[in-house]
Formats: structure tokens, sequence, C-alpha cells
């Protein structure tokens, strides 16, 4: 077993893999560019080494300072994570020239599954089911529009390199084609270096399922079951559970065994997974080999018992997997289900393009960080809750890499008790600082054909109504604005009595002589402006609004968990203040509230029309607008980049280009003005 080995990335995965290195007795090393120095897995590594500068291709994609650091610190082995150079075949092999080793599996393996087109070019020659498509080297743009003819439509154009949802475009008529390959291309090139893409035939209402598989070098392989990755935004991954919900014993066994096949076929060693497409009718078609540990290896840990990044570190030491397992594929077994909620910093009211801040405060439900289930490794029921988290409150959430916070995993004896479980522990994940998609998922999770397991890949667009209702017509966030307003109040008085001077003249109590202090606090809340009456009583206050009078008081107050009496109820909120801004956690629910700031109101008012922002600090990579020219509305003007995905912006309506105020590589903050834009009407 290896004495020490060198994690060459960086967030949740570099942390995962150092709990059970740790426990396993191997001293880690990290890496980190400028942007980590201050991380969480920096400092629960034993020795880490800077590579290079924030972005990614400066430091986590440079091979060459990382075998440097594995020198300097005399790491045995290097483990890749996911992402960065985790696929990587010149990496690997970098490191087998160096008599380091590898976590992961040959280069040669890399090879074949690293090209989708190689990949199912190999499949069909193992029998494995395929999607219809042009996997071929033709990247001549109308013959690849030919292609998408005879495939007929709707196609799925694919970067040939890629992973992770990137590079990846529906078609859903030939008219879109030309446009929608252009886009994928240079998608695929940023990401990838690489804008060879591939044409599939687009399933309807398709579910993703994958394989989890491993591997040893001693010609043993399993199949550790299915996870369901179906609800998906932008193409990637946010909820994951195993096993999928309504899986037969025969296709759970007809799945594993293609899997085995494919990863054999390519003498695949150690963790890897083989995802399929599965339509409505149960039919299942290959579409390719992640060669790597997946984000969502976790729910099956919870059903299995087994470590997989242990699994990974032996294997890579010389083990065979019936050190682990002596039976193999007879020895695994499913025992209850588990669901993963990725958490991410991002705006789902915004096409959940990333966002980017600080991270001011986080709460979180009480859960492991990762455990065995047994100093045997055999099965018993795991824990309830875990977290896989790169992040703590504080650090801050940058441009360069996956805006990812947490991975929250549950697990229960079956699906039902599991799902009550999820929603139960999103409404503990409390964040502040930086937006994020918690109050999404649990909408997502309480969705009624979620619930149902009716999941496939487009579920969000699907119930797109009920899960981003108008704050009107939510009954249940109407019922409750009279308390989110009462603990919003009760914040701002209990810091002001907090911080008031011990004379009555300069208290904040309210104390008047022979009459009784009123004020109005007016809070901001969903672009609506809440009138709220405070009366300053002897024994508390009363709470004036919409016509009705509650006596308030606030009976505890410790940092951000308050307990109001709020007229015959006593209630607890979580209530985080920033700024003028009040983060109130009540009931499973997360309301901004901001006092009013008449002066920001009045800059806001004065703000020009005919502009054009940035929606997300990011980079230009094409720039269609050209000043003085007359566009339509939805006419695409600028593409901007974030964390490697792509944001088109469109002329809101039809009108004049003014001015273009950057090119094309700029880094630009959010809120930054693109474009001056003159809109006009018909007869202008």
């Amino acid at each position: 077993m290896f004495n020490k080995i060198l994690i060459a990335n960086r967030g949740e995965i570099a942390c995962r893999v150092m709990t059970t290195a740790r426990r396993m007795g191997i001293r880690t090393v990290a890496v980190y560019s400028d942007a980590d120095a201050n991380s969480r897995h920096v400092a629960m590594a034993d020795e880490a080494v800077r590579i290079g500068p924030a972005a990614a291709s400066e430091s986590y994609l440079r091979s060459d300072w990382i075998v440097a650091a594995v020198w300097a610190t005399g790491a045995d082995a290097v483990h890749p994570g996911y992402g960065f150079l985790s696929e990587n075949e010149a990496f690997a092999q970098v490191l087998a020239e160096a008599g380091l080793v590898f976590i992961g599996p040959p280069g040669s393996s890399m090879r074949a599954m690293g090209s989708k087109s190689a990949a199912k070019q190999l499949m069909e020659g193992a029998n494995v089911p395929l999607v219809p498509g042009y996997h071929g080297d033709n990247q001549d743009a109308d013959f690849l529009q030919q292609q998408g003819d005879r495939i007929g439509y709707p196609v799925l154009l694919k970067a040939s390199a890629g992973g992770g949802g990137k590079g990846m475009r529906v078609v859903a008529k030939r008219d879109e084609f030309i446009t929608a390959l252009a886009s994928c291309q240079r998608e695929a090139k940023a990401s990838f270096g690489d804008e060879h893409v591939l044409i599939e035939k687009y399933v309807q209402r398709p579910r993703h399922i994958e394989i989890q598989v491993f591997a040893d070098r001693h010609d043993n392989a399993v199949s550790l079951f299915e996870r369901d990755c179906s609800v998906q935004r932008r193409h990637q991954k946010i909820i994951e559970e195993a096993p999928a919900p309504g899986m037969t014993a025969a296709r759970r066994r007809a799945m594993g065994e293609a899997a085995v096949a494919a990863a054999k076929a390519v003498g695949y060693v150690g963790a890897g997974t083989v995802e399929f497409i599965a339509d409505q009718a149960g039919e299942f078609f290959f579409m390719e080999m992640n060669t790597r540990l997946q984000v969502e290896h976790p729910v099956t840990e919870m059903i299995t018992g087994y470590d997989l990044v242990e699994w990974q570190l032996r294997v890579a030491s010389g083990e065979a997997l019936t050190s682990m397992i002596p039976d193999l594929q007879e020895e695994l077994s499913i025992r209850g289900h588990s669901f993963e909620a990725r958490i991410y910093a991002e705006n789902p009211d915004k096409g959940f393009l990333p966002a980017t801040g600080r991270i001011l405060h986080l709460a979180q439900p009480g859960a492991v960080e990762f455990r065995r289930n047994h100093d045997d490794n055999s099965f018993h029921d795991p824990a309830p809750v875990r977290i896989d988290a790169g992040v703590r409150a504080g650090d801050q959430i940058t441009p360069h890499y996956d805006p990812m916070i947490a991975k929250l995993i549950v697990w229960g004896e079956d699906r039902p008790h599991a799902l009550a479980r999820m929603q139960a522990a999103l409404t503990e994940f409390h964040i502040v600082g930086v937006a994020n998609n918690v109050d999404f998922l649990s909408r997502l999770v309480a969705n009624d054909a979620f619930a149902r397991g009716d999941v496939h890949t487009g579920l969000i667009e699907q119930e797109r109504e009920r899960l981003f209702p108008g704050t009107d017509g939510d009954e249940r966030q109407s019922q409750s604005t009279h308390a989110m307003l009462a603990f919003a109040c009760a914040r701002i008085l209990a810091d002001e009595t907090r911080n008031a001077a011990a004379d009555p003249w300069s208290s904040a109590h309210g104390w008047r002589l022979n009459t009784t202090y009123r004020r109005v606090l007016t809070l901001n809340a969903d672009s609506t402006a809440h009138d709220v009456v405070i009366e300053y009583a002897r024994d508390g206050y009363v709470f004036h609004y919409d016509g009705t009078s509650t006596a308030l008081a606030f009976t505890a107050h410790a940092g951000s968990a308050m307990a109001i009496r709020f007229g015959e109820h006593t209630l607890s909120a979580d209530v985080v203040r920033a700024g003028d801004e009040l983060h109130v956690f009540y009931s499973g629910r997360h309301r901004v509230l901001a006092l009013a700031d008449i002066i920001a109101q009045s800059a806001a008012a004065e703000v020009e029309t005919g502009r054009l922002t940035a929606p997300m600090p990011g980079k230009l990579i094409a720039i269609h607008a050209v000043s003085g020219a007359r566009v339509e509305r939805g006419t695409p003007l600028l593409v901007m980049e974030a964390m490697k995905m792509e944001h088109t912006i469109v002329a809101p309506s039809d009108g004049v280009i003014s001015e273009v105020l950057y090119a094309v590589g700029d880094q630009v903050v959010e809120g930054a003005e693109l474009v001056r834009f003159s809109p006009v009407t018909e007869s202008g």
C-alpha cells in the first residue's frame, strides 16, 4: 500500500479522497492555485504545494507542475479526482514514465473511451446497443448537416472529447443545425481543446442511467449496479439516485453485464462508469464511459456499503477485487435507497447561470462527512445524512472553477423514506452571500412527478410552472409573509437593542415620555415593498401589517438563531443579516428582505434604458453585434463563458446597436454594460 499520495484536484473530491486516505494511514499532498491558497482541501492535507495562478489552464491542468510537486514531496501515487486531468491519457503516461502510480485506468483505456466517436465504434463491435448516429471523423459542416438529416430531427450534438454536459446542443429542426454546430464546436474547443463533434438521435423523454463498474489487474470486473441521473439542467446532473426507480431485475442484470463487457473490452482497471440512455419502453443504448470516479459515486456507496475510494487505492496498489469481495458479483447486493443533491452557487431563476461571491453564512443539517459502514466493510445501515463539501463559511466562490458548494447525500430503507429525509435535510441547508439552488432543489424533490419516480432528462422543463412559481400564486409563501416580516423586524430590533447605549435618550427600545412610539420599517421582497408599523410596548412590540395587529417579542437570540413570540405562537427561524439584507430561513423557506434604501432606489430609477449588461462574471468568447447595425428582437449579440458554460445575450427588442464596449477575450464583471442599444418601434 502507498505511504503518501498526491491529489491532483481541488474542492470536495480532494477532501473526499483525503478522508479515506487518512483512515487507511496514508499521508496526503494537496496542490493548489493562488485562488485556493486558503481552501478547505489545503487545510485538510498533510502537505500542500502551490502549482500556479488561479486559471485552471495555468495550474490544475499543468501536468508538469503537478509532477514536480510529486517529486518534491516524495508521493508514491497520484489520485486525479474527477475533471481536470482525471481522463488525460498524456498525464497518465507521464506518471508511468516517471515510475509513479496513476490511481486510475491505463492510458490505453482512456484513449479507447476518451473519444466518444471511437468508443461508439468500439462498442458497436462488442455488440453493446447504440443510439443511431454519426461518430465519424468527417467534420465538414455541410456533411454533418446531411448526417443530421439522415438520422432525423431532433438530433443531439455532442463534443466528442468531452463530458459533464459541456459541448452539447439539441437541434430540433434543420434550419437550426449550423448555428448550433458552431456553438457546440466553440464550447468543445474551449473546454477540451478539441472541436470534434458527434451526432445522435435525440431520444424523447430519455432517462440517463449509468452503471458503476470496477475492475482490477487480475481480470476481475464487477458491476455495482445503477444510478439514475436523469434530472438535469443545462445537460448537467443535479439529482442522482440509486437504485433507479422502476428498474427491473432483468434489465439491471442486462445493463450490468453490458457495462462489464464494455470495461473488459478496453482492458479497464479501477473505478469507471458506463453511461446509458434509456427510453420509456425500457430499451437502453450506450452513451459513453467515464474513466474515473464519478461525482455521484456516494449514492452507490450508500446502497452497497463499500468505500469506492478505498477500492481505488487498493486496486492501484496491485490488490485483487477478491480481497474486498471474495465472491465478486455474487457478493454484491442493494440495500435501501439513496439520493444525492448537488448544491451549486447558481441562480435557477436566471437559467441556472453560475454565481460568484463570498459565503457569509453556511448552516448544514447534522451529517457525517464520510464513513465506512463497518470495520469489516460489510453492510449495515449507513448514516442517514452525509455531506461531501469543499468549501466553508467565509470561502470565496470564484469564476475560475465549477461552482459546486457541496453534495448532500441521504439514505433510507426505501425510496419514500430517503426522499422524506432529503426534503428535511434541504430545509436545514442555509447559505447566505452567494446565489444558490437550495430552494429550487427543495421544490424539485417535493414535485409530484419526481416523487412518483417519473423522471427523465426533460423533467425540469416539463414541470417549469411548478418549479418556478410566481410569488403571487404561491399560497404557502403568501401565508408565511407575516411571519417572515416579523422575524426580519425582530432581528432589526434585537440588533438595535444590543447596540444601544445605556441612557434612555439614545436607547433603541422606543421609550418615550407620556407617549407610545411608532415607526415604519419598509422591507422589500420579490420586487414588492412591505410597510410594517412597529409600536413599542412595555413588554415587547406590536406588529402592524396589512390591516392586522399582532403582539411581538423575541424570546431567544443566539447568533442567527431566533425565537419569537408572535401572537399566541412561539416560532423559530434562522435570521442572517448581511448589511441591509435580512435572510430569513423559516418553515423550509428562504426569503430575502431588504431594508429600503431611498438613495439606492433613486439611483436605480436613473439607470438609462437601452443598455445590455453582463448577467454573470465571465469572458466574452464571441461578439456578433456590430455598431450601427439594426437588429431584430432575439438576435444573438454576444456569447459569454463562465465556468465553461456558454450564455448567449440576445437583443431584447428590435433596435440599433449604438456601441459595442468590449472585445472577444475580455473578462467582465456581473452587471457590466456590454452594448449600448437603442430600441426602435415599427414607426422608428
